[in-house]
């Protein structure tokens, strides 16, 4: 299958890049700079020169393309939708995997799948909408599926790196919000290319959570990293208010109870996440 993608030069989309090569697809790839044209090329992809806001260099590749997989991340919702708008009409009948986020759920009851009631915090509520358009291009023949990523670990471990292990270096002390008590749904980096790769075989308008169904706590967490970075397991508990002055409003989304189960994306697309142990992959670092 040819494949065009957005976001190729970040976290996700090398190990994305390298998942579709190893299935056999060719792989097209937006490249905004001469550094993000370097990176696809490496990872095994023909660079696309232009921007996300540059719909037509978009909507051209879609056309090009059997599938899409917009991995990208936008500065806005409007420039989001703009930019799935442009390469839903640009791939036609082809499937258009969006990138949404597990986020959206906010706090979870027990343990939840797809069919949760939304209650995102304010770093992710204008998902919403632009969800909702992309799923209702079903009805007119399109064929979206939406993909929800839980908080990433493996590789760079991005945001838990950024916004707890680094801190947690020079402060001495991991952090961990409030009691550490709230779960979080994880999912490995080299699970979640596979998934994407999955989802270009999915029924239009499906939404599939990419957890690995592993949700250990945020203090587990921390204490994993702790040990990993030769901190002696020493964690340190921060206010919601610290975080929100130290983190900004990512803070929110990081406090949340979240318990989320990967059993759809199992039974209909044959998914497997591989990586059961979460806290032994960042004890280890």
């Amino acid at each position: 299958m040819r494949v065009f993608l957005t976001g190729g030069s970040g976290y996700i989309g090398r190990a994305t890049i390298a998942e579709l090569i190893n299935q056999g697809h060719t792989v097209e790839a937006l490249a905004r700079s001469e550094r993000a044209e370097q990176a696809v090329v490496a990872a095994g992809a023909t660079a696309v020169r232009g921007a996300l806001t540059d719909l037509d260099v978009l909507g051209d590749a879609a056309a090009r393309s059997e599938g899409v997989i917009h991995l990208a991340q936008a500065t806005s919702g409007e420039e989001d939708l703009a930019a799935a708008t442009a390469m839903l009409d640009g791939v036609g009948g082809g499937t258009y995997v969006h990138t949404g986020g597990s986020w959206v759920y906010g706090d979870t009851d027990g343990v939840q799948d797809e069919t949760a009631p939304w209650n995102p915090p304010g770093a992710v509520a204008w998902r919403k909408p632009v969800e909702d358009a992309v799923l209702a291009r079903a009805a007119g023949g399109g064929r979206p599926v939406i993909v929800q990523p839980g908080l990433l670990y493996g590789g760079d471990n991005r945001l838990i790196d950024d916004f707890f292990v680094q801190p947690g270096r020079k402060n001495g002390a991991i952090p961990y919000i409030g009691d550490g008590a709230n779960h979080w749904a994880l999912v490995h980096i080299d699970d979640l290319a596979p998934l994407y790769v999955a989802a270009l075989s999915a029924p239009a308008g499906s939404v599939y959570l990419g957890v690995g169904g592993v949700n250990p706590t945020a203090r587990q967490v921390a204490e994993a990293c702790a040990q990993a970075v030769g901190l002696d397991g020493k964690t340190t508990s921060i206010t919601l208010e610290q975080a929100r002055a130290e983190m900004g409003p990512i803070a929110d989304a990081f406090a949340l109870d979240q318990q989320l189960t990967p059993a759809k994306a199992k039974r209909e697309l044959g998914w497997e996440p591989k990586h059961t142990d979460p806290l032994n992959v960042f004890a280890q670092g």
